[in-house]
């Protein structure tokens, strides 16, 4: 198979996959569904292993596949741009992918909607590809959108649940907010360059940097705009400040589905976009400050709302808000290449952590509160053992993978000028101990101290689930999940009194193991190649002026020095301290915790309500729009267009028919009469113009 037919297979052996359990699901039953959708990604992925190792012998392509349509001289057409940047997440979509695809088989099997799920997922996969291998703008916001629409599917996938209807309107219509910004940034693309093909855009970028939008009164560089504009698409999808809403509610779907949109893969896609464009970025340092202030303002309040999580997965979810806004904090600095390396070693161990927590779900049969959990270490030990490695990977532990990106981005925005990265470093500094700390709350309340499973289990259940803090919000704000019926693939929740938590079958297990490889190893082995050995060196575009890479590169002196002098350093020892406090606070002395909630009740309360977004959002949007609606359907409809437009001229008319009605009498000297008169206006009306 020559190389070129490789890079259909890439995206398309997914979409077969999608079609085949979508539309022939019934027929072909649950076994050959998820075989076939399996064998599908498992063929993407073997495509993308050798498309990966011909671009690294230096074979790139660029070119159209098919021609869509030409209008106006511009043509939109589905391209492919194959460069390293391309190939790296081609590999990072693919092996997720295929090992949430394995893991469905066991979360999902007593699910009704098995052949279903499997349909989404592969079609997932296939939007998502077709995003990163888009070599122009059309293509890259067809992606875009199809990420978007099958999130809002697999959001909804059980959709007899209110909260779970909520939460994918909730995501379907916060990513309208933002794709309307990235709907702009490319129409002004279009005027500004007259192509949407990268290569066209990036080849002219430097002559229109100078550019001024044609407003009155106003300066606005449009480079810059569209800078911004593009970005508000990403924080949208990327679920950036104050975009970010979606994202913890978006929980509501099935665990596989948390590991592969929101870990690896669609909430990426924003970091990936903005290193595609970097030519642009490198030109507005107004954009480039404008992504690292709001990565730092994610990376460090969305971590606070991890502290009080109880939802297992929410903990997480908080988790990988954080976590995206370092990616963003280091596009910012003009680290692009450190902001790909810690969106692909984060895939790898957020997508290991969410399937982790499926597996503890599992074992508690569907209870999520980690407050009726405790000591699964002894009954579920693989589990356990991957899960230790996905959080000590989060928290930057020295070695680890996640430990060679999180640092770099630290010292990227140390490094950096930027305007804004005094505040950033402060914050990704903060964010370290924030991590470890809730990652390490969760982790010692799963697996360690009193078991607390299994204990009156109906009570304390119904009291843990109606103090959450935000499973069903609805619009108008009230807390309701205890009175929905749940109706997905579990009809009980949590342990009967006396029942012991199990080890989930092998199909749950193995990607576990297989995503805990790569959490523990990948950073080691990549760390040098991706940052300081020019991997990007065709992908990615950084300015003379911003220099923060080439400053690392001359501290960098190995993968096992840099993990070793870690040890003394700022971030590592905060790290370790926030881990400490976790085993303190949540192992040894659970009464402090309650004493400080207790004391600082208002910051409880702030951070229970996620600052308040949720419900000024509600307020301001949702309730003005309802507001907005009702007054224009009382006033501007029965009032102005029924009142006055259409039944006003009905009237109107009427009344003049009344009056002209009186000259229509029958009689001729009344006939005679208006003729005269008549005449004698005409013949005034002349003299007077004469």
């Amino acid at each position: 198979m020559d190389i070129q037919t490789l890079y259909l297979v890439v995206p398309l052996a997914p979409l077969f996959g999608a079609i085949a359990a979508g539309l022939f699901g019934k027929w072909l039953g649950r076994t050959w569904s998820h075989r076939i959708t399996i064998a599908m990604v498992g063929l993407s992925f073997y495509a993308a292993i050798q498309i990966f190792r011909s671009v690294m012998d230096g074979h790139l392509f660029d070119g159209p596949v098919y021609t869509w349509l030409t209008s106006g001289g511009t043509s939109f057409y589905v391209g492919f741009l194959i460069d390293r940047l391309t190939a790296t997440m081609m590999l990072v979509v693919t092996s997720v992918s295929l090992m949430v695809h394995i893991y469905t088989i066991g979360y999902m099997k007593e699910d009704p909607g098995y052949q279903r799920f499997f349909s989404y997922i592969s079609l997932f996969t296939f939007s998502m590809l077709m995003l990163v291998m888009a070599n122009n703008f059309m293509q890259l916001f067809f992606g875009w959108e199809a990420v978007g629409l099958v999130s809002y599917l697999l959001i909804g996938f059980w959709f007899t649940r209110p909260t779970a209807i909520y939460a994918n309107l909730k995501a379907f219509l916060v990513n309208r907010v933002g794709d309307f910004g990235f709907l702009l940034g490319i129409g002004l693309v279009l005027m500004v360059f007259g192509s949407l093909n990268y290569a066209d855009v990036f080849a002219n970028v430097v002559s229109h940097a100078d550019d001024v939008a044609p407003i009155a009164g106003m300066h606005v560089n449009l480079l810059t705009a569209i800078c911004i504009l593009l970005f508000i698409g990403a924080m949208g999808k990327s679920a950036q400040f104050p975009l970010h809403v979606w994202l913890p509610d978006s929980m509501e779907g099935p665990t596989p589905i948390s590991a592969l949109i929101h870990a690896a893969t669609m909430v990426t896609a924003g970091i990936f976009m903005v290193a595609r464009m970097s030519p642009m970025f490198e030109l507005s340092e107004t954009a480039l400050s404008f992504v690292m202030i709001i990565g730092a303002i994610t990376a460090l309040f969305m971590g606070f709302l991890g502290i009080i999580q109880n939802d297992i997965k929410r903990v997480i979810a908080y988790s990988t808000l954080s976590q995206l806004g370092y990616m963003t904090v280091a596009l910012g600095a003009s680290a692009y290449s450190v902001a790909i390396f810690h969106l692909m070693t984060h895939a790898f161990f957020k997508a290991l952590l969410f399937l982790g927590a499926g597996s503890v779900i599992m074992g508690m049969h569907h209870d999520q509160d980690i407050r009726n959990m405790g000591g699964l270490r002894k009954y579920m030990k693989i589990t356990w053992i991957t899960s230790l490695i996905g959080s000590l990977a989060l928290i930057g532990t020295p070695f680890f993978s996640g430990f060679y990106s999180k640092d770099s981005i630290i010292e990227a925005v140390e490094y950096s000028h930027t305007p804004g990265h005094s505040i950033a470093y402060v914050a990704v500094l903060a964010g370290v101990f924030v991590t470890a700390f809730y990652s390490f709350r969760m982790y010692f309340l799963v697996f360690h101290g009193e078991e607390r499973f299994g204990k009156a289990h109906d009570a304390h259940h119904e009291v843990a689930h109606t103090k959450h803090d935000d499973h069903a919000v609805h619009a108008d704000g009230d807390h309701d999940e205890h009175h929905v019926e749940e109706e997905d693939h579990d009809h009980h929740h949590g342990l009967a009194p006396g029942e012991k938590p199990h080890e989930s079958p092998w199909v749950v297990t193995l990607p576990l193991i297989l995503l805990a490889i790569p959490s523990a190893f990948i950073g080691y082995f990549a760390v040098e190649p991706m940052l300081f050995g020019g991997y990007f060196k065709d992908a990615i575009f950084i300015a003379e002026h911003h220099e923060a890479l080439a400053e690392m590169h001359e501290e960098f002196h190995g993968a096992f020095a840099m993990a070793f002098h870690s040890f003394l350093s700022l971030p590592f020892l905060l790290a370790a301290s926030g881990v400490a406090s976790a085993w303190f606070f949540y192992m040894k002395r659970p009464d402090i915790p309650a004493a400080i909630q207790k004391r600082f009740q208002w910051i409880y309360t702030l951070l229970d309500n996620k600052y308040y977004f949720d419900r000024f959002n509600d307020w301001f949007f949702a309730g003005g729009a309802r507001g907005a609606s009702t007054f224009l359907g009382r006033y501007g409809d029965k009032v102005l267009i029924d009142g006055l437009l259409v039944n006003g001229s009905a009237k109107m008319v009427g009344k003049i028919s009344g009056i002209v009605r009186h000259f229509q009498s029958g009689y001729i000297y009344h006939y005679a009469f208006t003729m005269i008169t008549g005449v004698f206006v005409l013949l005034t009306i002349r003299n007077w113009f004469e």
